[in-house]
């Protein structure tokens, strides 16, 4: 939130073309990011810094003195409201980002969410969609839609991707949401001393977040230079051999009629990803895909594998089992379905490491 604009921005000379290293950073970055056939986003904290070097004012420094306003101004109080001058300098920023950039993906950061930006939000959804159209009608190479991510309650349902900062929703939502957090237990950004979360509990989180109608934004923290750190590498291949075998039941899935069965509770809200146990062998999710169906086990389920959701009795799976598969095993595995369920004898080799997916098909 500190005003310097990490690219090639017409309404300030505190940018990174001008100053510092002289480059567009924002623009190498996209550059480098659609070689790779990935989608690019920009992450716009602009709103913030109405009130971010706030603690400045209150003894002498540099946010005191007029020759650098344009830089850490407006340094206002918290508790009050941007003016027109800063709405409208937040306003055309954003449009540019989208005009030189043509993001894929922009990410808003919250207090976007106070009463003043309402039509300032509309305008810029407005403005960001029609023009994704019209890249579309060009037939651009990055013209396969685009997305706005906003937090708490910014935008209304449906116009916009709720996110929810290192947290989740505790239910399947109506309208397709995201959660963001890091590989990293301390930082967004590179620091010495890193805690890393297991590959075990980020697939875990994934799984749990795609059953719900989510998807998850990933964080990781490049050195300086830009390079990855080998640990990093590490997590990001070994989820990347897990999707090899398991990936089906993740991309292009939707949610079934429940998220999931098992023990273990997922708090809901931002910043409680460190506040719900770990999941066991009785914990599953599922996703679907046209008629298949897929129970994702959090955890080895041991010898027998017990689906409760599928019981005759409860009339959620209302078609025939017509075949069970475990992903990623050539083992043929044995399953009868009545009313404890449907029971999966469980081949004796792990097809991977971390969760394991049965895709039921019907007849």
């Amino acid at each position: 939130h500190d005003g310097f604009a990490m690219y090639d921005c017409s309404y300030t000379e505190w940018n990174s073309v001008n100053m510092g290293p002289k480059r567009d950073v924002v623009g190498e970055l996209a550059a480098a990011v659609r070689r790779r056939g990935l989608a690019f986003g920009v992450s716009y904290h602009r709103a913030e810094h109405w009130w971010f070097f706030e603690g400045g004012m209150q003894f002498d420094s540099d946010v005191k003195d007029p020759r650098f306003r344009s830089f850490y101004g407006p340094a206002k109080p918290r508790g009050t409201q941007p003016d027109k001058e800063f709405l409208d300098d937040w306003f055309s920023r954003a449009c540019e980002l989208v005009d030189k950039y043509r993001p894929q993906i922009f990410y808003f950061d919250w207090w976007i969410e106070q009463p003043v930006f309402e039509p300032y939000l509309r305008r810029f959804a407005a403005y960001y969609y029609n023009r994704a159209l019209e890249w579309a009608h060009f037939s651009e190479p990055w013209s396969t839609g685009v997305v706005i991510n906003y937090k708490h309650n910014a935008f209304p349902a449906g116009t916009a991707v709720l996110d929810v900062e290192r947290g989740k929703l505790g239910d399947i939502q109506p309208f397709f949401w995201q959660t963001d957090t890091s590989i990293c237990m301390k930082s967004w950004g590179y620091i010495k001393d890193h805690e890393y979360k297991s590959v075990n509990a980020i697939i875990d989180d994934l799984v749990d977040i795609v059953s719900r109608n989510g998807c998850l934004l990933l964080n990781v923290a490049p050195r300086p230079d830009g390079t990855i750190p080998e640990e990093q590498q590490k997590i990001l291949l070994e989820i990347g051999r897990w999707l090899e075998v398991n990936g089906e039941a993740i991309y292009g899935t939707r949610p079934w009629k429940v998220y999931g069965e098992g023990p273990t509770r997922v708090e809901s809200g931002e910043f409680k990803e460190y506040k719900s146990s770990p999941f066991t062998g009785r914990d599953i999710r599922f996703t679907a895909k046209g008629d298949v169906l897929y129970a994702i086990f959090l955890e080895w389920p041991g010898e027998e594998a017990i689906i409760r959701s599928l019981s005759t009795d409860l009339r959620l799976y209302t078609g025939k089992v017509g075949s069970v598969e475990l992903l990623g095993s050539d083992e043929p595995v044995e399953w009868s379905r009545g009313e404890a369920g449907l029971r999966v004898k469980m081949p004796k080799s792990k097809p991977c490491d971390y969760a394991f997916t049965l895709k039921i098909t019907p007849t």
